[in-house]
């Protein structure tokens, strides 16, 4: 009787399925990874298009835009604010948060900082829709990815974009509208921004430098870039932005408050505005002379983002564009201002 016996794999032919597997998984793997981000895009789309209808039923309420902060307050403090995110609450499905606010509950310290005593509870309360799930949040605090549109450089106009405080508080008011309504965006509201996104601030920023070689990190802080420059016009906007650029790699960041939702200061940019400055996922510059240790608004203050190549933003009609980092400056400008009178058309950005 033949005896037949069965043969296994050999050393080498295991090697070479191993390989093969390896191979499969490198090649898939940034398909996964990519599809990821796509589902994640996605959300943070959605998230913004909320954003611009609960502005827009805003406006159709009380006619007029949201403004950037809720100014001026019931009680003298030192020109802190909430944030103007608080009275689009009931406008995203959160209206027990807007009813549990104490109107009567701000009140200043001796730094002059505001302190939200008896309303804790409510600026503690994370909302989902104010996050987009492509940052890590790197604080243990409530976070807004989402901020709105303070305008194009400041050396060039004063808040002249689209959610903007109705007071300058101690800085006088000539660069203020009072309240922004929908017939002041004169450019039309499908060329001007009103909301894009921003990484969360990093919890030790002064271990964040230049050079980094992970943009997640420098672009989580903000850099002082000892220009000074104050004076008008787009060659001054253009010294801001390269003086930004050209910043010593070693340069420590400053700060990390960037994404608190419930904080506002007409002067300062860290908390839940940006500006049409320099463009997306560049460096936050602060500019001013007199300035040591907030961002200001004479610097850059660029929408930033996990999502590779771009930022979302949200105009003023309420749909979403993707914006590249390459978009031309010029046109970026254009888009940041309600009122600029440029001629800019949907393919330039």
């Amino acid at each position: 009787m033949r005896r037949t016996s069965s043969r296994g794999f050999t050393l080498i032919e295991l090697l070479v399925v191993i390989a093969i597997i390896g191979v499969l998984i490198a090649l898939l793997l940034p398909a996964v990874q990519s599809a990821r981000e796509a589902a994640r895009r996605s959300q943070c789309t959605n998230n913004l298009k909320q954003m611009g209808l609960a502005s827009l039923n805003y406006e159709s309420t009380y006619g007029c835009l949201p403004p950037a902060m809720l100014v001026p307050s019931p009680v003298d403090n030192w020109g802190w604010s909430p944030s103007g995110l608080l009275s689009l609450l009931p406008f995203l499905e959160q209206g027990q948060m807007w009813a549990a606010y104490n109107v009567g509950a701000v009140q200043p310290n001796s730094q002059g900082n505001t302190l939200f005593n008896m309303n804790t509870t409510l600026f503690n309360t994370q909302v989902a829709t104010l996050l987009c799930p492509s940052d890590g949040p790197m604080r243990q605090v409530t976070l807004s990815n989402y901020v709105g549109n303070y305008g194009g450089p400041f050396c060039m106009g004063g808040y002249t974009g689209t959610y903007i405080p109705t007071k300058d508080w101690n800085w006088g008011t000539g660069y203020m509208s009072g309240t922004l309504k929908l017939s002041n965006v004169k450019d039309g509201t499908s060329n001007t921004a009103l909301w894009s996104e921003v990484l969360s601030g990093h919890t030790s920023p002064t271990t964040v430098r230049a050079g980094d070689s992970n943009p997640e990190n420098w672009k989580r802080v903000h850099f002082e870039t000892g220009l000074g420059n104050t004076q008008s016009g787009p060659d001054a906007a253009m010294a801001i932005v390269n003086a930004c650029k050209s910043l010593d790699p070693t340069k420590t960041g400053v700060a990390g408050a960037r994404g608190d939702w419930f904080q506002a200061y007409p002067y300062y940019v860290n908390y839940g505005v940006y500006n049409h400055t320099a463009s997306p996922n560049t460096r936050a510059c602060s500019n001013a002379p007199w300035n040591t240790w907030g961002q200001d608004v004479y610097g850059t203050a660029p929408p930033t983002s996990g999502h590779p190549g771009g930022v979302n933003v949200c105009l003023t009609d309420g749909s979403v564009r993707f914006v590249k980092d390459t978009v031309n400056l010029q046109a970026w400008w254009a888009i940041g201002t309600r009122a600029g009178g440029e001629v800019v058309s949907s393919d330039q950005y």
